[in-house]
Formats: C-alpha cells, sequence, structure tokens
C-alpha cells in the first residue's frame, strides 16, 4: 500500500516557528516532527511516500532526503498554489494509480498504533477515517457516527455545545472514489478546497465509509506552537537512557538521558531526565535541566542556567544566568546574560493565544516564550507567559516584554539618567 503525505500548507497557526521553515520539519526530540509519521507508516510496512509539498518544500525534502533513514520510499510531488488538502491529495492521484491507498495530513503526530487501527480496518471497506474522541472538538472536524459508519462531518463548526466527541484524525485509507469527490469540491468558508468536504460528497452518494477509532495518546494534532511541546512531552516519555558523549567528574544525571556523540556535560551540572541532549552542545558547568527538555545540536546552556520542559533548537546559545520554562527557542538565537522567561500568570489562570486573529485557550497554565530563529537578547531581558517574538528580532537590555514582537524588530526601553554630585555643600 502507498502512502500519500500532505505537507504543503504554509503553517501560520505556528507563527512565528513556521515563518521562516515549513511546521513539518520542526524539531522534536532530534528529529523533524513528519518523520514520526514516517516511522509509523514503515512499522506498518507502508514504505512508498508520495509527500505533496508547498511552502519551502525543499527545506522538507533537504531534511527528509529519500526516507532511507527513515525505512521508507519518498516520491515528492509539489503543489504549487496552497489550496487546500482536497487539491493537494489530487495531485497524487497519478502517483496511486487505481489502487487503494492510505492519506495521512503531515502536520500530526501519531505513533504505529494509529496506523495500524486505520490498515487494519480497511480490511472491511476501501473508504476508512481514524477518528480520535477529544475534548473541544469544534476546533477540528466533528464525526458523526452511526455504528462503525460515518454519517456527516463538519469542519470546524463554529457553534457546537459538544465538551467531548469523534473528530477527524487526518488518516485515512482511500479508493479512487475519492478523486471523483475532489472534483466536485468547492472551495469552504475558509477559502480552501477541503478533502474532508469531498468525504461529505461520497457520504451524500451513499457511500460507505468506516470510522476507525484511534486512541488519543496515539494521536494528536500539531497546529500551534505550545502543540509542540506536548508532542516533545509525548516523545520523551518513552526515552531510552543512552550516554554516549562526555560527562565530567561532579555532574548529576538522573532519570532517562539521551546524549549524543561529541556532546558534553561539564562539572556541577544537573540533569534530570527524560531529557535529550544533541550533538556538539554542551551544558554547563553549574547548569540544571530539569525534566521534558529537549536540546538540539550545537546548543549552549552555560554557567548557571535553568531550562525546565522546553525545546531548544540548533546553534542557539544561553551562556549563563538565565532561565527558560515551558518554552520554545528557535535555531541561532543569542540570549545574554540574565534573559528570564516567566512561564505563569500571577493569577495562573489557563493562557490564551491569538491565532489567525482568534482567542484560543492553550489549555496551559505554564507556557514561556515561543521565539523563532536568530533573536538576540540584551542583558537582564524579562519575557513575559505566552509571548511570542518574531525571527531577526533583538530585545534591548533591562527591557520587560508583555506582548508579541513582529519579525525583524528591535524592542528597548528609553532610560533617563539622573546625575547629581556626592559631595556635600
Amino acid at each position: 500500500m502507498k502512502a500519500v503525505v500532505l505537507a504543503a500548507g504554509e503553517g501560520t497557526r505556528m507563527w512565528p516557528l513556521a515563518a521562516t521553515k515549513p511546521k513539518h520539519i520542526l524539531p522534536v526530540v532530534g528529529k523533524p516532527i513528519i518523520s514520526y509519521i514516517l516511522q509509523a507508516l514503515a512499522d506498518n510496512s507502508v514504505r512508498d511516500i508520495i509527500m505533496v509539498v508547498g511552502f519551502k518544500g525543499d527545506q522538507i525534502e533537504s531534511a527528509l532526503g529519500d526516507g532511507a533513514h527513515y525505512g521508507v520510499r519518498i516520491k515528492y510531488l509539489k503543489q504549487p498554489r496552497w489550496t487546500g488538502t482536497a487539491s493537494a491529495l489530487k495531485i497524487a492521484q497519478a502517483a496511486v494509480g487505481n489502487e487503494s491507498f492510505l492519506a495521512i495530513y503531515g502536520d500530526l503526530w501519531v505513533n504505529s498504533s494509529a496506523i495500524q487501527a486505520v490498515v487494519e480496518k480497511s480490511q472491511e471497506s476501501s473508504k476508512v477515517m481514524g477518528v480520535v474522541r477529544v475534548e473541544n472538538p469544534s476546533e477540528f472536524g466533528v464525526v458523526t457516527l452511526r455504528g462503525e459508519r460515518l454519517a456527516a462531518i463538519r469542519e470546524k463548526p463554529s457553534k457546537t455545545r459538544q465538551t467531548e466527541g469523534w473528530v477527524n484524525s487526518g488518516v485515512y485509507i482511500l479508493d479512487d472514489e475519492v478523486f471523483a469527490a475532489v472534483e466536485k469540491t468547492s472551495k469552504s468558508k475558509r477559502a480552501e478546497y477541503e478533502l474532508t468536504s469531498s468525504l461529505q460528497h461520497l457520504l451524500d452518494e451513499g457511500k460507505e465509509v468506516l470510522g476507525a477509532a484511534i486512541a488519543r495518546e496515539d494521536w494528536m494534532d500539531v497546529g500551534r506552537p505550545w502543540d509542540l511541546l506536548e508532542a516533545n512531552e509525548r516523545v520523551l516519555a518513552n526515552l531510552p537512557h543512552r550516554v554516549n558523549g562526555t560527562v565530567e567528574q561532579g555532574a548529576v544525571l538522573k532519570g532517562p538521558i539521551w546524549l549524543e556523540d561529541s556532546a558534553s556535560i561539564k562539572s556541577g551540572s544537573y540533569i534530570e531526565g527524560p531529557v535529550y541532549i544533541g550533538k556538539e552542545s554542551r551544558i554547563g558547568p553549574n547548569a540544571r535541566i530539569r525534566p521534558s527538555t529537549s536540546i538540539e545540536d550545537n546548543v549552549l546552556v552555560g554557567t548557571s542556567c535553568e531550562v525546565k520542559n522546553s525545546i531548544i533548537m540548533a546553534g542557539t546559545r544561553i551562556p549563563h544566568l538565565s532561565y527558560i520554562g515551558d518554552s520554545i527557542i528557535g535555531e541561532s538565537c543569542n540570549l545574554a546574560a540574565g534573559t528570564i522567561t516567566a512561564n505563569i500568570r500571577l493569577d495562573q489562570r489557563v493562557l490564551s493565544l491569538k491565532v489567525k486573529g482568534r482567542l484560543q485557550s492553550t489549555g496551559r497554565k505554564k507556557l514561556g516564550v515561543i521565539m523563532a530563529d536568530d533573536v538576540q537578547t540584551g542583558i537582564n531581558a524579562s519575557i513575559m507567559p505566552g509571548v511570542r517574538v518574531g525571527s531577526g528580532s533583538h530585545i534591548g537590555p533591562g527591557t520587560v516584554i508583555s506582548e508579541d514582537v513582529p519579525a525583524g524588530h528591535v524592542v528597548f526601553v528609553n532610560q533617563t539618567l539622573t546625575k547629581k554630585s556626592s559631595k556635600k555643600r
């Protein structure tokens, strides 16, 4: 069986992290997040992959290559205009031929059990949708089931009183009948040609589409920055202990630690797993790394720094006296001494952030900064909970940032100095 991976979208909900790279290759525990899809497919003997790319698709191809590293074979197809999942699937029609195939959205985290549930159900029908029971289903494609059969699909309904329900997982088994339905699909109110609308056409024609139940812990949509933190936590929860780098005498390691070759932990550092530390990275001396932290390649977390439940991307420098909590720090950032990320409101309420102009709950009481690539901070900079900082921005010394910073901006405070003579008159 072939698989079509839809990875063309721009990822505006993932701002600012996906402004300079596709959301599909954002790192989770040392690998692009889309690679977990490839691994799950390979575990189910689905090895021929047709990957539809669009926004900065060359970066996806560079990151994944021909797929051999993940045990699959990838053929890349380009979607010139990112007009939705239905039109993206249409591009793969010739490549899949007349056989049933698996289709999956590229901005998911799934494990092999999620894929297995859908593949096994395809023995009963040539059209299957993976469905997941979640809280707040209105954020997804809400599915109505009659027994195991789909009765209706409503994509992100604006009004629903459901507090829990079945939603579309974005994992399907389909046959060539779907392409005729795609031809009949009109633009949605989100100005996209959506695959769920195509499937609703099939249902309206009396075609059978079965639902395959996927366990909540085996699947998640990774569409917003805080979702990346949850995906990171999930992967690290099963991290094996493997220390191949250098650990100096006087460093303490507790719990599962994955220390890559050529990485080092200096004396006096205290590491509490699960923690992943990539190649050429250096921790300490006297640094503390707390659980659920991923530190990618060539990162410095230096003297008297503390990092907790965060993702630090490749090439970033945090040399000394800083605190990073529940945060995502992009590539090649430089955080000066005394940079502090606040990660909880004084009233301890769940944080909500605006996504595409609409306020959305993150579901998290603790959320620090979401920082894109190539950001610099001056000494003693402080960033309030849930603030997003665009790529290439500079934050001046002593500045307190309490609102989002667009890409390429310099933010600083004006200070007035008063000079008085200390001599007695």
